[in-house]
């Protein structure tokens, strides 16, 4: 393996770095770097404008209570809906989120994770849910089509690991998929209906 020599920071402080299958070198110290890992969401987690818990996913221990979970996310609430970021780091995670009317939506990763991977789960999520809900992304609406939420995060994320950023493709397969489930509520339908038309328009244009 070819060793990645980085050039000298601005501060002087080190001629170099060198990089050897995920370590570095400086100054005679060693110092390992993590792994890079499929495993790159840690939770997917959607509040209302009270920081309540609408939809939450965790794909690991990191808070393996429901106690933990609860309190992360009201701190989670109280540290991000009140600024115009996308991106926040807490309790030693990586934290990208946006809002909508009445819903923070929240992509959860390790500390070392890539920003823009966690941001385009975010970015394809709620694009998937604004063609499914026909744009009205607000509370109310996402309640009465829990289930298209369901089935749009299991084609996004699958135990962690990132299977599809592009939304078109995700409402096409919720909407497949909602053919093969018995419906027993006729939002439901209206959710499936809703992205067979966007996926028609979308080939029509």
């Amino acid at each position: 393996m070819e060793a990645l020599i980085l050039p000298q920071w601005d501060q002087g402080k080190v001629s170099g770095l060198l990089v050897v299958a995920g370590a570095f070198r400086t100054e005679g110290m060693f110092i390992s770097l993590q792994e890079p890992s499929l495993y790159t969401v840690k939770a997917i987690l959607i509040l209302d404008n009270d920081g309540d818990r609408l939809f939450a996913k965790y794909y690991d221990d990191t808070y393996p209570s429901v106690k933990e979970q609860k309190a992360f996310e009201k701190n989670i609430f109280n540290k991000t809906h009140r600024t115009d970021s996308e991106i926040a780091l807490l309790e030693g995670l990586t934290v990208v989120y946006k809002s909508s009317i009445d819903l923070y939506f929240y992509v959860i990763g390790s500390s070392y994770e890539n920003e823009l991977m966690l941001m385009a789960v975010l970015n394809c999520l709620f694009d998937s849910l604004s063609q499914m809900l026909r744009k009205n992304v607000e509370k109310r609406a996402l309640l009465e089509n829990m289930e298209g939420l369901f089935l749009a995060v299991d084609e996004i994320v699958d135990g962690g690991v990132i299977l599809e950023s592009d939304p078109q493709q995700v409402v096409h397969r919720v909407a497949l998929r909602g053919e093969d489930v018995p419906l027993t509520e006729q939002t439901v339908s209206q959710v499936l209906q809703s992205a067979k038309e966007q996926i028609k328009w979308s080939l029509l244009r």
